[in-house]
């Protein structure tokens, strides 16, 4: 995915003079053509992340585009106090842009597991809170935050691209990728293949799934949620995140607050860090995250409605 934003940004640049991408001394391999054609337009501000964030506000202040990037938790947790007064309060056009979210350094423990970055972007006000599912949705993501006026959070995953045709993209509105009215999929960010390949699994058992790929967390899509909590039996959340807060606790508060009857389990990161290190997918499975759980967790909830 940080491939397909950084094709996005290359174009859009040279377009808009006005955009700017400030880096906390990584991203070689993939930025270092951007930097060579628009050197102007770029800046590594190195290893300091809470001077990343105010420098972006600081330039943003003057009508530009900004973009910040770095490693999932780096950018949102180490300067969270800049991102929520600098550039949240004034409402600053700073895009604040991660790799690697979720389990994506696993081997490197808990300080490199971006776990908890979802819930706490979407508790600052202002902001928009995007992770794409795939290669197409970043693509479809960067342009849409660039035109976006005001502060947003991309989180980048891994993933290649799934659509078959190009998927019509708008901040705020999921995708249903499959339709279905047994049992529906909400995932968010790398979480979509997954979902996908257990909707695959349960067609096997006369299973009919949905998957929506709930891409924007803030704003929330929900009527999207509510239409799957009229149209199926029971709603399964996915995410390579803490349970705290995040895309689970989004689909529940809407729910809840809307008189949405429907059985719901909500898959992700429990309330822990990782005492394991190995990489993504050994975590993943370790926690969970994988096709064959989501699948499971999909009949336990069929059978209960019998």
């Amino acid at each position: 995915m940080r491939n397909a934003f950084i094709k996005i940004l290359e174009e859009e640049a040279a377009k808009n003079k006005d955009i700017y991408f400030l880096t906390g001394d990584l991203g070689y391999s993939v930025i270092e053509n951007y930097q060579a054609k628009f050197p102007k337009q770029f800046l590594n501000v190195g290893v300091a992340e809470q001077d990343l964030a105010g420098i972006a506000a600081g330039i943003a202040s003057t009508g530009k585009i900004v973009f910040m990037y770095s490693l999932g938790n780096f950018p949102t947790i180490r300067c969270l106090e800049q991102v929520r007064n600098d550039v949240c309060y004034n409402n600053l056009n700073v895009k604040v842009v991660t790799v690697g979210g979720g389990l994506h350094y696993g081997a490197l423990a808990s300080t490199h597991h971006a776990t908890e970055d979802l819930a706490i972007m979407r508790a600052l006000p202002n902001i928009t809170v995007v992770a794409p599912g795939d290669r197409a949705e970043a693509e479809l993501a960067t342009r849409a935050i660039i035109r976006h006026k005001g502060p947003c959070y991309l989180r980048l995953s891994t993933e290649n691209e799934l659509y078959k045709k190009r998927p019509k993209f708008k901040i705020g509105e999921a995708i249903t990728v499959r339709k279905g009215s047994d049992v529906t999929i909400i995932s968010i960010g790398g979480m979509l293949k997954v979902a996908l390949d257990a909707a695959e699994m349960l067609k096997n058992n006369k299973i009919n799934a949905r998957v929506i790929s709930m891409h924007t967390l803030k704003p929330l899509d929900a009527r999207t949620i509510l239409k799957a909590a009229r149209e199926t039996k029971c709603i399964i959340t996915i995410e390579e995140h803490t349970l705290m807060g995040g895309l689970g606790s989004a689909v529940a508060e809407v729910l809840a607050k809307n008189g949405g009857r429907v059985r719901i389990q909500m898959l992700g990161i429990p309330d822990m860090f990782s005492k394991k290190i190995g990489d993504r997918d050994f975590l993943r499975a370790h926690f969970g995250l994988t096709p064959q759980n989501v699948a499971a967790a999909a009949r336990r909830l069929m059978t209960k409605g019998k």
